[in-house]
């Protein structure tokens, strides 16, 4: 458009030009999409598993290159569509509001001139004289102009001009002409900051520093775009509901939403798996783009967990372990990451594991979580092929220092637990509409305090959508008396707890209380449970030790052995869920490796191989195979 926007010029803009512009980008993006996807899982991957020695490792590294520079010109090129569709639509409602108020001039025969005013012929009458006053012209103002004379004016006077009918109708029309060129003038001016900003340096080299460019565009295309695409995200509806949105989208709406909007879509429940992945794969590269550029322990942190999923999902497959799906990924909190391995929407059986306090997305959930989550994933298609496991950070997971769990241990773990419960319930709500076999096998896995949110998932009304089974790990309890509370039903609850683990052993914060000892439990029973994660948490923890030690040694001569902080101790006979065998593990300290060694083994092939088997027993459906033992 020119620097000043006539209302002719907006009457004859052809919008549909700009839409054909936007295809044109469109076609670019999906066939550099598509060139990516062939360089990536065709010629990559071919060439790993086929090629050794240094050509094959610098062909791999050019291979690698042209797979970013692909990936790079789809997100840039989706977002030029978009921005270009989105000036169409704005564009089209100024010009629609523009042809409203010509066509009402026409019908009322006035004459609007080339300036945009207006004129109207002679009408009504002069109270004075009795004749007909005359025509006139008039000029828009955005904000209007008051109509007729005020109430009360002198009679007589120039005001009277303005009681002509004909004034009222024109001034009305003249300042919608006005208002709808200036509004296309701003949409203009607006879109052009936007479209400038859509450009690659010259020598196009796809690094850090350019993904750190592609999120700022992206956000700023969003921003333009809201009206266009963002309104009608149906995020405040049911996952059923979600599912059924996507549905009805045609193929050109989901390229741009995945295009534009890839964190929103990517985390959207109900959305089907592929659908997901594809967008949070793309979403991944903003991310860390945006966090390079940032300071803070948080951001270094997130940027770390985000760069080594990035590499997982490069990573040549492993031999044996289903694909890995990108399901949830977002920097808000502590962190968000949903990682499967194998297809939930596919796989007769799924299971979905809660991790516990002090997780967050950083490298140490990457590196443990997300191997605990492959792991279970192998071993049950090794007994049962068409089985996915998940790790499904979607909630804040209660986390040190110790020192806000001295203050407020009970309350902090419970609102967490709880509000997770219902992040938990629409993740796994999703993972039901979007699964196309009939009937399912999903199994709901809760290590540590993660069994406390699972738990608070399975008591609420309707319990855990599409659950068979429930597994609690390392539990410090699940707030239920019993399993019969968890809504599968009792013998459909099986529990893992090691001898040597102290978390399955942790008092009742009344207990805590009668040993005089409320302030040192909370601060113990914090610090236990997130001992097993490692990282930063374990230097935190280092300054309680002894604490936690002398805790543990008066909790376990406790006299009343069935309550944990959690309510009943899921291992107990009391609790009425089937308890299977686990390795006793590593004694805390004696055994030299640390306090809570056996807490973290649970899901490991290697240091717990009796545990992982069962595990992916009841994953893979096999539950009357596994391994029982006797519960406390």
């Amino acid at each position: 458009m020119t620097a000043v926007l006539t209302w002719q010029r907006l009457r004859d803009l052809k919008w549909s030009e700009l839409q054909d512009a936007a295809d044109g980008w469109g076609e670019v993006s999906n066939r550099a999409d598509a060139a990516r996807d062939r360089v990536s899982n065709e010629m990559t991957n071919q060439l790993a598993t086929s090629q050794k020695g240094e050509a094959a490792t610098a062909a791999l590294g050019r291979l690698k290159r042209l797979d970013r520079n692909f990936e790079y010109l789809y997100t840039e090129c989706g977002l030029v569509r978009t921005t270009l569709n989105s000036l169409a639509f704005e564009l089209s409602g100024a010009q629609r509001r523009l042809k409203d108020a010509l066509e009402d001039a026409a019908n009322l025969r006035f004459t609007v001139h080339p300036d945009g005013s207006v004129s109207y012929p002679a009408g009504g009458e002069n109270i004075t004289d009795g004749k007909e006053l005359p025509g006139g012209s008039t000029n828009g103002s955005p904000l209007g102009t008051p109509y007729g004379p005020p109430l009360g004016a002198p009679s007589g006077g120039p005001l009277l001009a303005h009681a002509n009918p004909h004034h009222v109708k024109a001034q009305d029309i003249a300042d919608r002409i006005l208002r709808a060129v200036n509004e296309a003038q701003d949409i203009d001016t607006r879109f052009s900051v936007t479209l400038g900003r859509l450009k690659a340096a010259p020598g196009l080299t796809v690094d850090t520093k350019t993904w750190t460019d592609a999120a700022a565009d992206a956000a700023a295309v969003r921003g333009a775009a809201d009206d266009y695409l963002k309104k009608d995200i149906p995020n405040d509806k049911s996952p059923a509901e979600r599912k059924a949105w996507w549905t009805s989208l045609t193929q050109e709406q989901r390229e741009e939403y995945l295009a534009v909007y890839p964190n929103e879509i990517g985390n959207l429940d109900g959305i089907p798996s592929e659908v997901r992945d594809t967008a949070n794969r793309d979403n991944l590269q903003l991310l860390i783009g945006k966090l390079e550029g940032q300071e803070g322990e948080k951001a270094r942190a997130q940027l770390a967990g985000l760069k080594s999923i990035d590499g997982q999902l490069r990573a040549e497959p492993e031999k044996g372990v289903p694909p890995m799906y990108l399901l949830g990924i977002g920097d808000e909190g502590n962190g968000r990451a949903i990682v499967s391995f194998g297809n939930p929407d596919a796989s007769r059986n799924v299971s979905a594991y809660v991790p516990g306090l002090g997780t967050s997305l950083d490298e140490a959930f990457a590196k443990n979580d997300v191997q605990r989550a492959r792991d279970t994933a192998k071993a049950a298609s090794d007994i049962d092929d068409s089985s996915a496991a998940i790790v499904w950070l979607g909630y804040d997971a209660p986390q040190m220092p110790a020192e806000k769990v001295i203050d407020n241990a009970g309350v902090m773990f419970e609102r967490d637990g709880k509000a997770g419960a219902v992040a938990y319930n629409d993740f796994m709500a999703g993972i039901s509409v979007t699964n196309h076999n009939p009937d399912p096998h999903v199994t709901a896995i809760g290590h540590s305090y993660g069994s406390f949110t699972v738990g608070q998932a399975a008591q609420r009304d309707g319990g855990i959508p599409g659950a068979d089974d429930i597994v609690l790990l390392g539990s410090p309890g699940t707030g239920a008396d019993s399993a019969e509370d968890l809504g599968v039903g009792k013998d459909h609850v099986y529990v893992g707890a090691a001898d040597n683990d102290p978390v399955t052993m942790l008092p009742s914060e009344d207990e805590a209380s009668a040993l005089g000892a409320g302030v040192v439990g909370g601060a113990s029973a914090g610090a236990v449970l997130g001992l097993g994660i490692g990282g930063p948490v374990g230097g935190v923890v280092g300054g309680v030790t002894g604490g936690v030690v002398g805790g543990i040694a008066g909790y376990m001569s406790s006299e009343d052995d069935s309550e944990l902080w959690f309510g009943t101790d899921p291992a107990h006979e009391d609790f009425g869920a089937q308890r299977f065998k686990v390795d006793d593990g590593p004694r805390p300290y004696i055994d030299g490796q640390g306090a809570t060694p056996a807490h973290s083994n649970y899901f490991d092939p290697v240091k717990d191989p009796m545990s992982a088997q069962n595990i992916a027993l009841i994953v893979a459906g096999r539950s009357d195979q596994i391994s029982t033992e006797e519960p406390r």
